[in-house]
Order: C-alpha cells, then sequence, then structure tokens
C-alpha cells in the first residue's frame, strides 16, 4: 500500500469523508456503477487507515457544494491516512500524483484539504530511479568529504553578459567555494545565452581545476521544455561540468524523469513557486509528500530555504523539510542534500548545523556577495563560521576577520 496522510477540514463526519476521499481517488465515483463489483472493490479500492479528529475550526475556504446543502457553520478538522493499492498506480509518477492528490482539493464535503505527507513500500520505492549522485555522489565530485558544501548564487540575477558571468565565476571559484547556481529567474535570456554562459563559465572552472585540483560544481539553470533542457545538459557534460538546476514546478514531473534519464549529471532541484501549493495551512501540498515525489522523479538536491531567512516559511518547517530530504525512502542511500538559501550568511550557522548537521548545501548569495571584504571575504567568514561550530564554540569566541566583519555588517 501506498500510504498518504492528509489534514482535512470538514463539516461532515470526517469519517464519511475519508471515506468519499478513497473512493474518489481509486474505483469509486458518487454512485455505484455497472462492474463495480465487491471483489473488485476489495482488489482496487483505496482503505481509510486511520481518522483522527483534531477538533472544530472556522471554514478555511468556500465550498458552493456545501452552501446547496445547507452546511454553513463550523467545520472539523482530523487527520486521515489513507492507502492505496500500489497495482493502481504502476510505476508512473504523474499518475501517483494524480492518485495522492488530484481532485481531492476540489471536493465539494471539504473546506480545506492538504498532503502532508506519504510512505512508499520498499519494493515500490524501488521501480523508480535512485538519485544519480545525491549525496555522497555530490561529495564525491566536489571532493568535500565532511562538513557543509559551501555555495553562493550569481548575483546579480539578470542583466550580466555571458563573459561577465565566466568573469565571476572565475573570482567564486578562486574565493573558495565548492558549489555555484544560476538564479532560478535566469535561464536563457538573449544578454547571455544559455549556451555562451555555459562555455564561458566552465572555462572558468576548467581553469580552477587545472590551478587547484578543485572541481567547483556548478548547477546551469537549464529550465526549458524537454528537448531544449537535454541539448543544454549535453552541453555542460561536454564542457566538463557535473549539474543542471531546474525549476521543478514549472517543468514537471515527466521532463525531469526524461532529463534523469538522459544525463548522468546532479540535478539540482529548486523548488521556486512551492509558496503557491503549500503556504495556506489549510490547502496544498506539505514539503514531505512534495519532496516524495520529486525524489522519485530523479532529482539529487532539493531546496529547503533557510533559518533565519527573508522567506515566510517558520524555522520548524525549514528544520523538517531538510529532515526529510536525508531520511532514505527505501533501504538504499536514497537521501538528497538538503539545499540551504535565502537570507543565509556566517550568523545563521550555528541554527542551521544544530538543526540539521552539516550534510547539506548552504548557499548565501549577499552573504556572499555584499560581505565589505568582497566575495573571498564572504566565503571565508562562512567557513570560519563552520568551522567554530563543529569545533563547539560560539561566533564571538576570538572570530577571524572575515567572520568578526560579517558579524558587524550584517548583524
Amino acid at each position: 500500500m501506498i500510504e498518504a496522510r492528509y489534514i482535512v477540514e470538514t463539516p461532515l463526519n470526517p469519517e464519511k469523508v475519508a471515506a468519499i476521499m478513497a473512493g474518489e481517488q481509486s474505483c469509486g465515483t458518487f454512485t455505484r456503477v455497472e462492474g463495480e463489483t465487491d471483489a473488485l472493490r476489495e482488489r482496487a479500492g483505496a482503505k481509510v487507515l486511520s481518522v483522527r479528529n483534531m477538533g472544530g475550526c472556522p471554514p478555511s475556504l468556500h465550498s458552493a457544494w456545501l452552501a446547496r446543502k445547507g452546511h454553513r457553520g463550523a467545520s472539523n478538522r482530523a487527520e486521515v491516512v489513507i492507502g492505496f493499492p500500489e497495482a493502481n498506480v504502476g510505476a508512473n509518477l504523474a499518475t501517483l500524483a494524480a492518485t495522492v492528490a488530484g481532485n481531492l482539493f476540489d471536493l465539494g464535503e471539504v473546506t480545506g484539504l492538504r498532503l502532508e505527507d506519504m510512505r512508499l513500500p520498499d519494493a515500490y520505492r524501488r521501480r523508480f530511479p535512485l538519485p544519480s549522485h545525491g549525496v555522497a555522489g555530490t561529495r564525491a565530485v566536489t571532493g568535500v568529504a565532511h562538513g557543509p558544501l559551501i555555495g553562493s548564487i550569481i548575483k546579480p540575477n539578470v542583466g550580466l553578459s555571458a563573459q561577465e558571468i565566466g568573469d565571476l565565476a572565475a573570482r567564486l571559484c578562486a574565493s573558495g567555494l565548492d558549489f555555484i547556481k544560476d538564479d532560478e529567474i535566469a535561464a536563457n535570456p538573449d544578454h547571455a545565452p544559455i549556451d555562451a554562459r555555459i562555455r564561458a563559465v566552465m572555462a572558468a572552472v576548467r581553469a580552477h581545476r587545472d590551478r587547484t585540483g578543485k572541481h567547483v560544481m556548478v548547477a546551469f539553470n537549464i529550465t526549458d521544455e524537454t528537448d531544449a533542457m537535454r541539448r543544454h545538459a549535453d552541453l555542460i557534460e561536454a564542457e566538463g561540468g557535473s549539474c543542471a538546476m531546474v525549476s521543478l514546478n514549472w517543468c514537471g514531473f515527466s521532463a525531469v524523469e526524461t532529463l534523469r534519464r538522459h544525463t548522468g549529471l546532479a540535478i539540482h532541484g529548486h523548488r521556486n513557486g512551492y509558496g503557491a501549493f503549500s503556504r495556506h495551512p489549510a490547502l496544498g501540498i506539505g514539503f514531505g509528500a512534495y519532496q516524495v515525489l520529486w525524489r522519485l522523479a530523479g532529482v539529487d538536491h532539493m531546496h529547503v530555504h533557510g533559518l533565519g531567512g527573508k522567506f515566510a516559511q517558520e524555522d520548524a518547517e525549514v528544520i523538517a523539510s531538510a529532515r526529510a530530504c536525508l531520511t532514505p525512502l527505501a533501504k538504499a542511500d536514497d537521501r538528497v542534500m538538503p539545499a540551504f538559501s535565502s537570507g543565509q550568511w556566517a550568523g545563521t550557522v550555528p541554527q542551521t548545523h544544530a538543526a540539521a548537521g552539516s550534510d547539506l548545501l548552504f548557499m548565501a548569495g549577499g552573504g556572499i556577495m555584499a560581505h565589505p571584504g568582497g566575495p573571498a571575504a564572504g566565503v571565508a567568514s562562512i567557513r570560519d563560521a563552520w568551522d567554530a561550530v563543529l569545533r563547539g564554540e560560539t561566533l564571538d569566541a576570538a572570530p577571524s576577520a572575515p567572520l568578526a566583519a560579517a558579524l558587524d555588517f550584517f548583524g
């Protein structure tokens, strides 16, 4: 059974609504139909595994169906777990998403519905690809055996030419970074076509590797239609690159699955737009379920935002998201690297380590590029902060000059 856990709001009996959900997303509809035998229902019907009442609440959303039925009062909130037969879905990611989510969000009986988490049988998870790199492979490519990977984002987001981006990448490599990525809105702009940008940046990466032996992983934003993404991935590989970034929500499962089959590059999964799915507590898809679906598509890194950052998520949600990425879905090592970003700098290192350890990608844009000593000092400030917390020290215990400057400037 594929288990899906929901938070449901309804003015009706939650057990009855849970049964409607199970029927709607398996062999049932609003009435029994010809051919729907008891044997078929037993074989193919989804099953309500548990319903836990959580108390009354005001309705979060309007339902015309409920209004027509005269239900205008308070709702009840309940946690519902439903089991779906694997045979109904097969190894089909888009249909899995349509099964555990799909029309459920539109059910007239509910005033709120949120898919929170999923659990997969080990044999079913193995019908989908394991990450080609994940945590261990990303460490192997970058040569970072222990501690976090330190990364940055090309800034300004857009406007630089391909050669200017290449020159900036050379400076960032020299500053001591492990990882560089494009911004999510910088994919194939007219002023910096992606083919020219890949060539310019990889020339800098190769020159740095030839000097130092260090390969800096660059996540080139190849977000596009599927054939274009495959062409761009081929160019990255031909130029000696190791990673491609994809805006997951806008490319979709099928495109990312096709890309995974096509290339051996690490796939850096950017979740921009995820707030539209998750920000309302009574509607959408929680990160627990979201990351399961994308891990089945074959991504190697997943964005989780950052602690004390600039976005709306509570720190507890960021922490839970990172831990979900680092929790195996199968008995094999299918962990993916959580990518912390958004308003990160040396001062957010202690809480990040306390919450998620160091199997992570710690990215700072402004926290590196805006450091008063320049990008190299920005990288040094973050490395010094991580060194301090890994030694069990506070950041203000005799900080280095770059770290002291960061604490003064950003703090």
